[in-house]
């Protein structure tokens, strides 16, 4: 782990898009529950089905998304980079069992946020807290989205080996 002071933590933190509009009241809650990660490449951040409390965004590198399809094995789903976010599912209290697999394929630093810890943030804080969940509520959209196409890219290439 990479541990950086308060100073670089926020100054990092104010340099995110996500935050940019935030009081900064609201950085200095979001400062005091980030710490900076380092992994190599080959390091796995976290195993689909795994429940991990950690919610990411990428500082530096990139991270490859896979999902298990029987059958087919693993299949990426998403190249993660620069300011994406990964670990999403551990904010939804219902669903904290990741839903991907995360392999790094360059080594990368990562923001990390402990979400329990950012979930009674964003409660004391409502301001924050719409901010933080509106944006997760896009990526896990996206997510969804992005799935659905590669489940149907493999529904047509089964349809076609039948045809054969």
């Amino acid at each position: 782990m990479c541990m950086l002071n308060q100073a670089e933590t926020k100054t990092i933190i104010k340099s995110i898009p996500w935050f940019l509009d935030l009081p900064s009241e609201s950085v200095q809650l979001l400062y005091s529950n980030a710490d900076v990660v380092s992994f190599t490449k080959g390091n796995v951040i976290f195993e689909e089905g795994d429940k991990h409390s950690f919610l990411y965004i990428i500082l530096e590198g990139k991270v490859r998304l896979e999902s298990f399809v029987p059958g087919r094995g693993n299949i990426s789903i998403l190249t993660a980079e620069s300011l994406d976010v990964i670990g999403w599912s551990s904010m939804t209290p219902v669903v904290r069992q990741k839903t991907c697999t995360a392999k790094v394929i360059e080594d990368s630093k990562l923001l990390a946020f402990n979400a329990d810890k950012l979930m009674a943030i964003c409660e004391k804080d409502c301001e924050l807290g719409f901010v933080i969940l509106r944006r997760l509520a896009n990526i896990v959209a996206s997510h969804l989205l992005n799935h659905r196409l590669h489940l149907l890219e493999i529904i047509t290439e089964q349809d076609d080996n039948k045809s054969v």
